[in-house]
């Protein structure tokens, strides 16, 4: 099984396990994380994006402090700018939080309902989903030459022929390198795994 298959499985059971959507900031270092997911409604997005609550939520804060799990219920954190509550109005009314890894590298995953609080059964299976989707999604420290060749020359804008020509392959050839490449920096599109590759300084 590929890590992208993996990955999709993962964020599939995640999803099961929200009703209310998701948001999950993996691998954080210095002002954000390495690759995000989320499942929230949109309204909702772009109302916390346009705030920059990411920087005054009480459930970030509580993940940068702690391990483990917590229900948004039971976090004591001071919520000045009450963001929970406008997040109950706009249908997360229940949540939990997951927060793994090291400070220097850390997840953080927030999970949503309307109807009710999280069991602990519940709580325990989104656990073990986000401790494996942290791991999964941990950045490559290198590339093969041949992956790397190959990003290299679309980032330069080079079409798919012209880089073939340059490397003295076919274009299939070429294309099952952007593939194994996109597979090994958990990228859908080959524009993502440049810009994932240069946010690793991979290229």
């Amino acid at each position: 099984m590929s890590k992208t298959i993996g990955l999709d499985r993962i964020l599939y059971l995640l999803g099961q396990e929200s009703p209310a959507g998701y948001m999950a900031g993996m691998h954080i270092r210095f002002a954000g994380p390495l690759v995000q997911y989320q499942t929230y409604d949109k309204k909702w997005i772009d109302h916390y994006t346009e705030n920059g609550y990411a920087l005054r939520d009480p459930m970030i804060a509580w993940g940068f402090n702690k391990d483990g799990a917590s229900r948004w219920s039971e976090i004591d954190l001071p919520d000045p700018f009450k963001i929970f509550e406008q997040a109950a109005d706009a249908g997360l009314k229940y949540g939990v939080v997951v927060s793994v890894g090291p400070l220097n590298s850390k997840s953080i995953c927030g999970c949503a309902r309307d109807d009710r609080e999280f069991a602990d059964d519940e709580i325990n299976r989104i656990t073990k989903l986000v401790q494996t989707l942290h791991t999964v999604t941990d950045p490559p420290d290198s590339l093969t030459k041949a992956q790397k060749d190959a990003l290299q020359l679309i980032a330069d804008g080079h079409r798919y022929a012209a880089a073939a020509a340059k490397l003295g392959i076919s274009e299939s050839a070429l294309k099952a390198r952007l593939i194994s490449a996109r597979n090994r920096l958990l990228a859908r599109t080959t524009a993502e795994a440049i810009q994932r590759a240069k946010d690793y300084r991979l290229l």
